[in-house]
């Protein structure tokens, strides 16, 4: 994983998209369509912009493609929400297909950690253990984990205690604090 720079003009209305978003999401556990379609409307007039034109506005579009595509996937196994795969698109369409991998993988493990934290905090480690054991065992067999078991459901209550886009939000502040860092 590579840490690029992202230019000031992409950096800052990225991170107040995703804290808009996280802000929405744990209020109202949703994420508004207005916030990103623009947010994905944006990205790409400020990657044309700087970048010159038809390089930035690809790049842009390269960015929200692979966001929605690798994000619908996730979606379509219930992994993540629908507002999360447009936030992410968004993202993309900010960040550019090279730096939204980054933010999906350091996203990935802030919310691997914190979720890792949560549940041993919780006590409940060992039964999120046999969960996710039972959640490989039915992808592995290409049914859906959802129609055996409720508790492993994104759609369950029981887990949906701390929202996507707040880890969302932290991974790509993270993300972004490495990019500054490493790329001096």
């Amino acid at each position: 994983m590579t840490f690029n720079l992202l230019p000031p003009g992409v950096s800052v209305p990225l991170v107040l998209l995703i804290l808009t978003a996280a802000a929405y999401d744990v209020r109202c556990r949703r994420i508004p369509n207005w916030l990103t379609i623009t947010g994905g409307c944006s990205g790409l007039a400020m990657n044309s912009f700087l970048y010159e034109g038809w390089r930035g506005f690809r790049l842009s579009m390269a960015g929200l493609a692979i966001g929605f595509a690798s994000c619908f996937v996730l979606y379509s196994l219930r992994a993540m929400g629908a507002g999360n795969v447009k936030l992410m698109t968004a993202a993309g369409a900010m960040a550019g297909p090279q730096n939204w991998l980054g933010i999906f993988m350091t996203t990935a493990i802030v919310g691997g950690l914190a979720g890792l934290a949560l549940v041993a905090f919780r006590g409940i480690l060992s039964r999120k253990v046999r969960n996710m054991g039972f959640v490989l065992n039915e992808m592995k067999n290409r049914r859906a984990s959802y129609h055996a078991n409720e508790e492993p459901a994104v759609r369950s209550m029981k887990s949906l205690l701390v929202p996507n886009t707040a880890m969302i939000a932290m991974g790509t502040i993270v993300f972004l604090g490495f990019s500054i860092q490493f790329s001096r």
